[in-house]
């Protein structure tokens, strides 16, 4: 890596020179940089708002999933099998699908190698279980924090091999040359935040021939997440660099404590804790779940059930289904404006409408369960500590105690299944520039819990080896840089000395945008999405961009990374607005984790209103043979596309020809 200093205008700014610019510090953006030095390719750089902040760092539930290949058991699995099952879950392509799964056991016997205390048995067997829309049981887990102990082990391994990091440098731009298939990515515009208020606001500029955006998913724009509040994405700068998103439309949402952000799945659930709901200020407590189950065993086997069957299905919202709980708390919360709770002080009472729990209560499948954890005892939070102790040392931890305070939860954004196109290689259309991990939009409507993880693993591996072996050449020279991006270097500068300064009756505040971008996504672009209110605030997104392009203001340049902020995360929930609009135009219904209110349909309960009846939506609809692609165009507006899924590929397992093309190094190839 060379460092340089160049003017544009009357402006000096330091340039970074090298092969690959990682951004990003989690976990998927952390591997790529390992990956990229074990394959040779050594002149790489981190770039990262603040290390350690993101979701793979900060993030987790009672025991986090990491979702394989089975390496354990009787039971045989394959390749094509597991790919098959990701594909399931549908508008996911074949071959991305097959690509995440014949890298599974490598990427994950990577992280094993790193230190990563994954779960053996005393003949070397990594055991699973199963996990949600997961047949087999591939799944496995190092704990609560298991996507933290990745990132600590590739943070370690990063440092080991001396990889330069700039730490609290936000990126604000990508910078490309060339248009249509020839568009190519050239480097990145990032903020110093320690160098905010120099002549050049901390502009440094990355000269790059390569670029890996790892930046995670959204979550800035909901105002009911998960996301730890560190983790905000940067999808505008993907769409201003002409990047095509695809199932923008698939997000996961599920129930998770609001205090501290965790998801409250698995164990927390299977422990069958107390439901209340007060008002606002905490009073008039009462257990709603009891008005809607005919007993005591059909509510707390729903309980249960939401374990492992934690995201909210809107097929499961049925029938006294698990997901008819998180209705009942957005009902509780969004609706009714009141607040609830997990109590694990005392077992459900029944309120005086149903018998007190006991769990001779439960469904065979849940008793069985918990008698064979040794959890069959008298409340909660025992049951809970017999089954996953550091799920209850977790909370405690960040000063929470489950015995003896309840925990308050919301429905919340979780996952983001969609995010942009990449190739089996994990490159955009875009050349040169790598979605991994979140960021990237391989995991279709459903997926089995803990899939995300690998799918960053392996999508991470596979962009390093192409760029080790394909695109190792040198960055372009300092004078053809400067050439290629002088006018949008300008632009950015420009912008950002248009955001500081006085304040006019018209300015708008980057803390004002962001409220109503969250206001906007969680009350129809999340888990329910009314179609009359998304034709309405999809109008009403993309005026908010508008605006936020011609009215933020800030005080000075320390608070430009702010603006910058609002300003992608406005951009990105226009976006995202679009797309589920085009989804519901073409005749789009509940499918994944939201449900879409059809008063033709079938109210998930006799007691709710008429207006969250919904229906399904089915595997021969076009919206479920196709997947929906969305890019931004030169003029600013939202373009639109449907592509078939791409089926599994062929088995092409002669190995004579297989060990021919790779003696002739053939297997790595440019693929759209």
């Amino acid at each position: 890596m060379k460092k340089s200093v160049i003017r544009v205008g009357r402006t000096a700014y330091p340039v970074y020179s090298l092969n690959t610019l990682v951004i990003g510090s989690g976990a998927a953006g952390l591997n790529a940089a390992v990956r990229l030095d074990e394959f040779g390719q050594t002149d790489v750089a981190v770039v990262t708002d603040r290390f350690g902040a993101g979701t793979s760092a900060n993030s987790g539930s009672d025991k986090q999933t990491y979702y394989k290949l089975s390496l354990a058991g009787d039971r045989p699995d394959a390749a094509f099998d597991m790919a098959r099952d990701l594909a399931a879950g549908g508008s996911m392509h074949g071959d991305i699908a097959l690509a995440e799964t014949q890298g599974s056991p490598e990427a994950f016997f990577h992280l094993v190698g790193l230190g990563v205390p994954f779960p053996h048995d005393r003949f070397g067997a990594y055991v699973g279980y199963k996990t949600d829309h997961d047949p087999r049981q591939r799944a496995t887990s190092a704990g609560p924090l298991t996507s933290h102990l990745m990132f600590r082990a590739l943070a370690a391994e990063v440092r080991r091999r001396k990889v330069r990091v700039f730490d609290r440098h936000e990126v604000i731009a990508l910078l490309t040359e060339g248009a249509g298939a020839a568009k190519r990515v050239i480097g990145a515009v990032a903020l110093d935040k320690k160098k905010l208020s120099s002549a050049n606001f901390g502009f440094v500029l990355f000269n790059a021939t390569n670029v890996v955006m790892a930046t995670g998913g959204p979550g800035g724009m909901y105002e009911h997440s998960v996301y730890p509040e560190s983790q905000t994405g940067s999808h505008g700068l993907l769409f201003e660099a002409g990047a095509v998103a695809q199932n923008l439309t698939e997000s996961q949402y599920g129930l998770a404590s609001i205090e501290f952000r965790w998801n409250v799945s698995g164990a927390y659930q299977q422990a069958v804790p107390r439901y209340i709901s007060t008002d606002a200020g905490g009073g008039d407590e009462r257990e709603f779940l009891n008005d809607f189950f005919p007993d005591m065993g059909r509510l707390a086997t729903a309980v249960f059930l939401k374990g492992y069957q934690w995201p909210f299905d809107p097929r499961k919202a049925v029938d006294g289904g698990s997901s008819l709980v998180d209705i009942l708390v957005y009902e509780e919360t969004v609706v009714k404006g009141r607040r609830v709770f997990l109590d694990f002080r005392h077992d459900p009472d029944g309120g005086g409408k149903l018998e007190p729990f006991e769990t001779r209560l439960l469904a065979p499948e849940a008793f069985a369960y918990l008698e064979r954890s040794g959890a069959l005892l008298p409340t909660p939070i025992a049951r809970l500590l017999k089954m996953n102790r550091p799920a209850v040392d977790l909370y405690r931890s960040r000063g929470i105690d489950l015995a003896r305070e309840p925990l308050e939860v919301a429905v919340c954004a979780q996952h983001n299944n969609g995010g942009f196109r990449g190739s089996i290689w994990w490159q955009s259309n875009v050349r040169g520039l790598f979605p991994v991990g979140e960021v990237c939009g391989t995991h279709g409507v459903t997926r089995p819990g803990g899939s995300a993880l690998n799918a960053g693993q392996v999508g991470s591996a596979r962009a390093a080896l192409f760029i080790a072996r394909r695109r190792a050449g040198r960055p372009m020279s300092v004078a053809d840089f400067v050439r290629a991006t002088k006018a949008q270097v300008l632009a950015k500068s420009e912008q950002a000395r248009a955001m500081i300064g006085r304040k006019d009756g018209r300015a708008l505040s980057p803390e004002s945008c962001l409220a109503e971008v969250r206001q906007r996504m969680s009350a129809c672009g999340a888990a329910v999405r009314n179609p009359e209110e998304v034709r309405s605030e999809k109008a009403a997104a993309r005026e908010l961009w508008r605006r936020a392009r011609r009215e933020i203001r800030v005080r000075s340049a320390r608070d430009l990374p702010k603006a910058f902020k609002a300003l992608d995360l406005s951009l990105t929930h226009a976006v995202y607005l679009q797309a589920v609009g085009e989804y519901l135009d073409r005749g789009g219904k509940s499918r994944g984790s939201c449900l879409v209110p059809d008063s033709s349909g079938r109210k998930p309960h006799p007691l709710l209103e008429d207006r969250w009846a919904f229906s399904l939506t089915s595997p021969s609809d076009f919206v479920s043979r196709n997947i929906l692609e969305v890019w931004l165009d030169k003029k600013g507006q939202v373009r639109k596309r449907w592509l078939p899924v791409r089926p599994l590929p062929p088995a092409e397992g002669w190995f004579e020809t297989v060990w021919n093309d790779f003696m002739k190094d053939a297997i790595i190839v440019e693929e759209d």
